[in-house]
């Protein structure tokens, strides 16, 4: 039960606190959940990350609730996911009431709030990266990818790109690869089947 109540205060407090979108969301939570309180190695961390990618649907969501997950079942997986969209959803409702009365629309709090969230988001693609793009192989698919999805204006270019640098990577880096990982997700298997 105290497990339970620890993971509900911390994404309740990241519910609060997070803003700037899916890709900020995933820094608050690596600044918390990895560097904070080390519930997850970076390792996991990325491959939570990739996985929820991958996936479809809100994927900063899914990794919040698949850190929950690992902490604390499935029991944790739905009190992580209550407490960091509840005030969310507090905030999107006192908000709607706000902006019916007054325009907040140009308010200076708005532009500052974007800022400070194009700040967190650069920090964390670049803490982030510099973690999984060691070496030179890597790094260079990366910057090719980035170029890439820069260049090539089409929605389609993102899912060209991921597979792309997919392909590129099974065979460039097939004799680098570990099998097996360090993400580890045990779920009950009557869950499971239900699910």
């Amino acid at each position: 039960m105290h497990r339970l109540i620890e993971i509900f205060l911390v994404s309740f407090k990241l519910g609060w606190t997070s803003f700037g979108g899916p890709v900020a969301h995933l820094g608050y939570f690596y600044e918390e959940y990895v560097k904070r309180k080390k519930w997850i190695d970076e390792k996991a961390y990325a491959d939570l990350v990739a996985l929820c990618q991958f996936l479809p649907g809100p994927a900063s969501s899914q990794v919040g609730m698949g850190i929950g997950l690992i902490r604390g079942g499935v029991a944790g997986a739905i009190i992580s996911f209550i407490g960091f969209t509840l005030p969310s959803s507090i905030a999107l409702i006192l908000f709607a009431l706000l902006a019916t009365r007054f325009d907040v629309a140009e308010a200076g709090f708005i532009h500052g709030l974007k800022l400070v969230a194009v700040a967190i988001v650069a920090d964390a693609v670049l803490g982030m990266g510099m973690k999984l793009a060691t070496g030179a192989k890597r790094l260079t698919l990366m910057l090719l990818a980035l170029a890439a999805v820069l260049l090539i204006a089409h929605p389609l270019a993102q899912v060209g790109v991921l597979l792309l640098a997919g392909l590129i990577a099974f065979f460039w880096f097939k004799e680098g690869t570990k099998t097996g990982g360090s993400l580890s997700i045990r779920v009950p298997r009557m869950f499971s089947v239900i699910a």
